[in-house]
């Protein structure tokens, strides 16, 4: 189903929840960035509500010629996945062997790469059948991964991105992350689109719009609230982000949540 056909027009005659009109189910965490300088501060508005998968322990999250690519974690749990975004029907799944907890994942043109927590391994992946194709060795942890055209950004857990050749996988550069001049830890889930970085940052139901140029945050969206305190139960964070193509609307969605948003972000 192409994205238009599909999630883009159903999208416009969607009926909203009365609990997303004014969003007043707000939740803080410990991890909460708070309101800085003059960096905008937006908030996630809900648009729509979609299906998901509530055993996904979502990783990574990228949405690509109508197709929604899903990476989930755990071991002996973890699956890379191409979804009908939205109805949530699984069009293909390629498991990962159980030593392995996957993380984030981003589309390269007929491939897909996918990065591992603890493991130091990326897996290649055609996109199509969605078979591992190759492993490539890395240091360090894996969480979140995204390709801004011309590059990989990956995020390891710190406030610092590392940049990869998306053929070979080998870093080419770096670049740490601050707001107001301090750093930004545990970026984990990553997006590029218009030549930014969107970042979650675990712990928190925050969102952070990054310069990968400079590394400064330029923008923070509050995207709490999001799922009803009554559906909470037995759920993990917030985590997963996937560019709308042609839109300023994202999906969000979390770790074992019902539900995939659609929105878009407002001033506060």
């Amino acid at each position: 189903m192409s994205l238009l056909g599909g999630l883009g027009l159903a999208a416009c005659s969607a009926h909203v929840p009365a609990q997303y009109e004014d969003q007043d189910d707000r939740e803080h965490t410990d991890q909460s960035i708070g309101h800085a300088g003059s960096v905008p501060h937006l908030r996630a508005m809900v648009t729509r509500v979609l299906p998901h998968d509530r055993s996904s322990f979502t990783q990574g999250l990228e949405l690509s010629g109508g197709t929604l690519y899903e990476g989930t974690g755990q071991y002996g749990r973890s699956v890379l996945r191409a979804l009908d975004p939205d109805t949530g029907h699984v069009l293909g799944e390629e498991r990962l062997p159980s030593a392995l907890f996957g993380e984030g994942i981003t589309v390269v043109g007929d491939r897909i790469w996918q990065i591992t927590w603890q493991e130091g391994v990326a897996l290649e992946r055609d996109r199509e059948s969605l078979r591992e194709l190759r492993r490539v060795d890395y240091d360090g942890e894996g969480w979140g991964l995204c390709h801004d055209g011309s590059r990989l950004v990956m995020s390891d857990g710190s406030a610092r991105l590392t940049f990869r050749d998306p053929a070979t996988f080998a870093p080419t550069g770096s670049v740490d992350v601050t707001l107001e001049g301090r750093p930004v830890p545990e970026l984990n889930e990553l997006e590029c689109v218009g030549g930014q970085v969107w970042a979650n940052v675990w712990g928190s139901e925050q969102l952070v719009r990054i310069d990968p140029a400079s590394g400064q945050v330029n923008m923070v969206v509050d995207a709490s609230g999001l799922l009803p305190w009554t559906e909470r139960s037995g759920t993990d964070v917030l985590n997963g982000i996937a560019a709308v193509p042609g839109t300023d609307e994202f999906l969000l969605t979390g770790k074992l949540w019902p539900h995939l948003y659609r929105v878009r972000f407002e001033p506060e």
